[in-house]
């Protein structure tokens, strides 16, 4: 009476996980994403207006870097070239790169030349930037936003 509790089907069970409809789903999401993506950045020209911000304390000997209109460059009152940029605010901090600078710019100066002149100040190691701007009044309309 030894018996087999095999009933003589040779079909195994597979034990594996259908990953095609996994792979699907995925690729209609990157799909979505990838229209999507170009929508979500903003192009919009603007005029950027003056800060009507209150004045913050400033140092006792704050280091001011001027951008004169012709892309000269003065720490203070003294010019300063580009190359020797580094060096003289390292001599004007003693080294201290968590001085912060105060970075004012004439306003014919392009937005691209300000950029450089601020990514020379974090090359340096100076990554504390104020910019500086007139003081306007709240409410004045500066750049055409309020009326």
């Amino acid at each position: 009476m030894a018996g087999s509790l095999d009933d003589g089907d040779d079909m195994a069970e597979a034990h594996e996980i259908n990953v095609t409809p996994f792979i699907d789903v995925m690729l209609v999401l990157l799909i979505i994403f990838m229209v999507a993506a170009p929508l979500a950045t903003v192009d919009v020209n603007v005029d950027l207006p003056g800060s009507s911000a209150p004045e913050a304390r400033r140092p006792d000997k704050p280091l001011y870097l001027t951008v004169k209109e012709d892309l000269t460059l003065a720490i203070g009152n003294d010019s300063v070239t580009r190359d020797r940029l580094a060096g003289a605010i390292d001599a004007f901090t003693g080294g201290n790169h968590d001085e912060r600078v105060f970075l004012r710019a004439d306003k014919a100066v392009a937005y691209g030349d300000l950029m450089s002149i601020m990514n020379a100040l974090r090359a340096a190691g100076y990554l504390k930037i104020a910019l500086v701007g007139l003081e306007t009044a709240p409410g004045s309309g500066v750049g055409g936003l309020l009326p």
